[in-house]
């Protein structure tokens, strides 16, 4: 362990029982209501979600803390949580179920041990592999038959352990071209993304880059790039594809060439005046993803270079300008989050994915397995 990581652990173990007592009050205050972000750093608002896909992450936290502390509290909320999910296992409207399975179901299967949660999440797996489209070798998104998202990237994980249990070779072909076609259509030569791809549904010919959430077309939208070097990186772990690990190097390159000492990213690196100057659950995201990746890449170089990045990360979103200990009525956990500022959705808020992802990166830097 680091000089840098021995001076984060008692600043991060604060920030953990922190995140209990955010998620206690949330939960209390407002009982089985599952939020996306906030609203002047209230969970609780009229604006839209403009999708369903974040359900899986609040259970998932509690989760999280039920593992770390052992308390009974958590594991009961936890299970409260994570039980009303379960019929989205069979959910062909969105192609996120494994930011809603893998992050609930697959650790309270993990701490337990019942076949019958496993099945659960197998089931997710098979069903979001139903959205794979045959000519263009994609998965599709929730928005068109002919778009491809970057965010899939994050969502292949269950996926491949669905296929790899059931011993589904389809499936598995179909995961891994997936990978391949975002490899080769939403990646760019300098390792950035973009948030996505749209093919000719008669061909499967690849037409071109889009973007919903990024300043324009062409640029570099920085969720994008975090679920990209997680994701590419979770498709190593699978596979052991080489193409897959080079993938997630590369996007992980990027993000560190193109962004300042802090770590934190702005929405978009090309946008030229950023409406904010963070993106904080884009790197909340890649924090927990470089730690994957520190113990998946061969190169001890690599190895040293991506812990001591997302340390650095951690060390600049450990402070108390992301940390709301000392936001008097801030009910979040992260600040200065942004959830989709074309449509002036949760921007410069606390978003649920910042929340936990931020808590998973937490958690790895106080020592639990950095790959499960």
């Amino acid at each position: 362990m680091n000089t840098l990581e021995k001076s984060l652990q008692e600043r991060a173990g604060a920030v953990f029982g922190f995140a209990q007592q955010q998620v206690r009050d949330l939960i209390e205050r407002d009982p089985g209501f599952y939020p996306m972000y906030t609203e002047q750093g209230k969970w609780r608002h009229a604006k839209p979600a403009w999708t369903h896909w974040c359900d899986g992450f609040l259970p998932g936290m509690m989760w999280a803390f039920a593992r770390r502390t052992g308390d009974q509290y958590w594991v009961d909320q936890a299970m409260a949580y994570s039980t009303p999910l379960e019929p989205r296992k069979l959910d062909r409207d969105v192609h996120d179920l494994g930011f809603v399975f893998w992050s609930s179901y697959k650790r309270w299967f993990d701490l337990v041990g019942d076949e019958a949660l496993n099945d659960v999440v197998v089931t997710g797996g098979q069903t979001m592999g139903l959205r794979f489209d045959q000519k263009g070798k994609f998965l599709r998104s929730f928005v068109a038959p002919e778009s491809c998202f970057i965010d899939i990237m994050m969502n292949i994980g269950i996926i491949f352990y669905a296929a790899q249990l059931t011993g589904d070779d389809d499936l598995l072909h179909r995961v891994t071209e997936h990978c391949l076609t975002t490899r080769r259509y939403l990646m760019r030569g300098d390792g950035s993304t973009s948030h996505e791809g749209i093919f000719d549904l008669e061909t499967g010919e690849f037409v071109r880059q889009s973007t919903h959430q990024g300043w324009r077309d062409d640029s570099s939208w920085a969720r994008g790039q975090a679920w990209a070097i997680y994701g590419f990186g979770t498709a190593y772990r699978f596979s052991g594809d080489p193409r897959f690990l080079d993938a997630a190097e590369r996007c992980a390159d990027f993000y560190i060439v193109r962004t300042d000492e802090s770590g934190i990213p702005p929405n978009d690196w090309e946008e030229p005046n950023p409406i904010r100057p963070w993106e904080s659950s884009a790197a909340a995201i890649t924090a927990s993803g470089l730690f994957q990746l520190s113990e998946l890449t061969p190169s001890l170089e690599r190895t040293i270079a991506y812990r001591h990045y997302a340390l650095t990360i951690m060390a600049t979103l450990l402070e108390s300008e992301f940390v709301a200990d000392q936001t008097p009525g801030w009910e979040g956990i992260l600040k200065h989050g942004s959830y989709h500022e074309r449509l002036d959705l949760g921007v410069d808020e606390s978003v649920m994915w910042g929340e936990y992802f931020f808590v998973e990166a937490v958690d790895k830097l106080l020592g639990a397995p950095g790959i499960q």
